[in-house]
């Protein structure tokens, strides 16, 4: 080679921009000659038996030279510096990717990659790529090696920063507070298409005359994953037993709600919510929120869904029992004066005559509370409702709407039947006193029936009359007694 050649291409090892070492592996190609002339044939297990023959091995290498991006690299002043240091730079890890790099050469290969970590002389690590090339004309002796070491520090830290930002939401999913479920809708997504094909243009329509549809599309549903709240709210002891038990959660009501999504879908919805039941596993019934939403960029084929379901049960007892506080009487559980108010004038707008209306008042409650107190008279009024719950049927409406006066609200009822009612009642009574002692339960009675053109205010004014004049009747017979 000339002079100039030469030249030319030191010139390109030593600015080349990536780090460069020119390295002798004759010693390394000695040891294995005497391995194989020993019997070796499993190099690793070789190493295995004889841990310190890979730390041996480094020490057979030379280096012959290194360019300037090297010294840059690991922060080296001079070639001396540098090789002086060498156990510095390759240690720990190293021992792990140096045996692969042996095992590649054992194995008659000519060119070898890999990933490592080596140290700057400030004892930072670096993240390596290495390459190492056996160069022409040296197979045999493997005298002279060039290794290329690329610092991929930044983009390691790149990928271990994107991992652990993946862990992290990986987290957020799994230990969420409410259900997690991320879904598969591509299969479901492609049948709709096809009905679209076939012509259907009202999916609701077509649902209500192909009933096992909608059982058909449930099936097409693919879980990708659950979070742990998924699996407590559900009681499964694993996602298995959850997935193998899918027909036990959503059934039912289910299905009605699962129509509504349906239909959502196929009019271009990409998110709603809606409450529903759900149930355990174990059969209990949950009322659940369920917040359906399509993940961005999966538009077109609906594979990527994240549903997140809500256990409301409790908020709904709260609500179911406000709203009975609402409309029942707590003492005796019969509807209030508000529900009746409400209820009366609803009735007014949509009449179905005729409606008979019963007023009834406790006889001598005043004379229980004074002689036994209130509590007495409490049980009283008690007994009383009592009576007149197991007298009609879930048809007629019974309320509490003053401290011992009631209402009945029977519909369809009409003169002919009131005084078979009224003996129904009264031997009611008669047999809540036999087992009861004292105070004995009366009741006064007024009774009404609606005719067109009367309000039924008025009705009820007239029962209200009756009942005073049977409660009159009661007194002055007591008062002859």
């Amino acid at each position: 080679m000339h002079s100039r050649d030469e030249r030319h291409f030191n010139m390109l090892f030593e600015y080349a921009p990536i780090s460069l070492w020119e390295e002798d592996f004759s010693e390394i190609k000695q040891l294995f000659n005497r391995l194989h002339k020993q019997g070796v044939t499993d190099l690793m297990g070789y190493f295995d038996e004889h841990p310190n023959e890979v730390e041996s091995s480094i020490a057979l290498i030379k280096v012959v030279n290194v360019n300037l991006q090297t010294l840059a690299m690991f922060g080296a002043g001079s070639k001396d510096e540098l090789l002086f240091h060498l156990n510095d730079i390759f240690r720990d890890e190293m021992r792990l990717h140096f045996r692969k790099e042996l095992l590649a050469l054992w194995q008659g290969d000519l060119s070898w990659s890999g990933e490592g970590l080596n140290y700057t002389l400030l004892g930072e690590p670096l993240d390596i790529q290495m390459y190492f090339r056996v160069l022409p004309g040296h197979e045999e002796t493997f005298s002279r090696i060039l290794v290329a070491i690329e610092n991929i520090t930044s983009r390691k830290q790149a990928e271990r920063a994107l991992a652990q930002s993946e862990m992290r939401f990986r987290d957020l999913f799994d230990y969420a507070p409410i259900s997690l479920w991320e879904e598969d809708y591509s299969a479901l997504k492609n049948y709709l298409n096809r009905l679209r094909k076939q012509g259907v243009t009202n999916l609701q329509a077509y649902l209500e005359e192909n009933p096992k549809t909608v059982e058909d599309c449930m099936d097409l549903i693919h879980v990708i994953d659950v979070n742990r709240k998924t699996l407590q709210l559900f009681e499964a002891a694993d996602k298995e037993e959850l997935l193998a038990n899918l027909d036990k959660v959503f059934r039912d009501e289910m299905s009605a709600h699962f129509i509504d999504e349906l239909v959502d879908m196929w009019n271009g919805k990409t998110l709603y919510e809606r409450d529903g039941i759900n149930y355990s596993i174990s059969g209990s019934p949950l009322d659940v929120h369920l917040d359906w939403r399509l993940m961005p960029g999966h538009e077109l084929d609906f594979s990527w869904v994240l549903v997140a379901i809500q256990d409301i049960t409790a908020r709904k007892k709260a609500e179911d029992y406000l709203r009975y506080l609402g409309s029942h009487d707590v003492m005796t559980g019969l509807y209030n004066r508000t529900y009746f108010e409400d209820y009366l004038q609803q009735l007014e707008k949509e009449r179905h005559d005729p409606l008979t209306m019963i007023v009834a008042d406790l006889n001598g409650l005043k004379i229980v509370n004074d002689n036994l107190g209130h509590p007495a008279g409490d049980n009283l009024i008690r007994r009383a409702s009592e009576v007149l719950k197991a007298s009609f049927d879930e048809k007629s409406i019974v309320a509490r709407i003053g401290g011992d006066e009631f209402i009945v609200i029977s519909p369809g009822v009409d003169d002919q039947t009131i005084d078979g009612m009224l003996e129904r009642i009264k031997s009611l009574i008669a047999l809540n006193n036999k087992y009861y002692r004292e105070p004995e339960l009366s009741i006064s009675f007024g009774v009404s029936t609606s005719r067109p053109g009367l309000p039924l205010e008025r009705t009820i004014s007239l029962a209200d009359d009756a009942m005073y004049q049977d409660k009159a009747h009661f007194y002055r017979r007591r008062r002859n007694d």
